[in-house]
């Protein structure tokens, strides 16, 4: 049995489940308070973040790390292109959504409405959730021109990339923070990620005392 520890709203630990699910890979989830930095978990992972994945004796970090051992270790269905090329594009883009992706938009507006209340880390910062809220304007952009030369968003197979993407979107989606009728074709693009069998743990996640979005869990939204 795979455990996986995680946290809800943790878009890296999102990434790695929607690879396990679609994969159908049996996972138990762990839910880690890792901002607590207790010695068991930083045992497991002595940077202190989430996800980290435990096979038998063996315990990984670092979501891309176990996403692309994940895809080794069970080739089908492949969540990487056949071709250099493609493999490439993908692993761009992951790399895109989680890092800079993730610095200008959900590490801003999820930090600040979400993790600092239950981290008790004081109120928000105005000024960081502008930042956020005007940077996902751009990113948004660029999700639109790229959907609107391929099929998904590394090309015309769903890859990694788009589970990196929905993993963030479905994390700011929890608390509203998508305008998605600002970008009609992007909308449709998640409601294809959105509507697959390996989505439905993540439409079920709760943080207690915050409640997601009223459309967060429809499919048809």
């Amino acid at each position: 049995m795979v455990k996986l520890y995680h946290f809800p709203l943790s878009p890296f630990s999102r990434k790695v489940r929607l690879c396990l699910a679609e994969k159908r890979i049996e996972c138990e989830l762990i839910e880690e308070r890792y901002w607590e930095k207790s010695n068991e978990f930083l045992r497991r992972n002595p940077a202190g973040k989430v996800p980290v994945m435990r096979i038998g004796d063996l315990v990984m970090s670092e979501s891309m790390a176990i996403c692309e051992y994940l895809e080794e270790k069970y080739p089908d269905p492949p969540l990487l292109p056949a071709t250099p090329e493609g493999r490439y594009e993908a692993r761009r883009l992951v790399s895109w959504f989680d890092d800079k992706f993730n610095h200008e938009v959900t590490g801003k507006l999820v930090h600040e409405r979400v993790n600092k209340r239950i981290m008790k880390l004081g109120t928000p910062d105005s000024a960081s959730i502008m930042a956020g809220t005007k940077a996902i304007k751009f990113h948004l952009g660029y999700m639109i021109w790229l959907l609107e030369r391929r099929r998904w968003i590394a090309g015309d197979v769903m890859t990694m990339a788009d589970f990196a993407a929905a993993a963030h979107l479905s994390c700011l989606d929890y608390i509203s923070d998508v305008e998605w009728k600002r970008a009609k074709i992007v909308k449709e693009w998640y409601v294809k990620i959105k509507s697959r069998p390996a989505f439905r743990s993540i439409l079920a996640d709760h943080i207690p005392g915050i409640q997601p979005s009223e459309h967060y869990s429809d499919l048809d939204f």
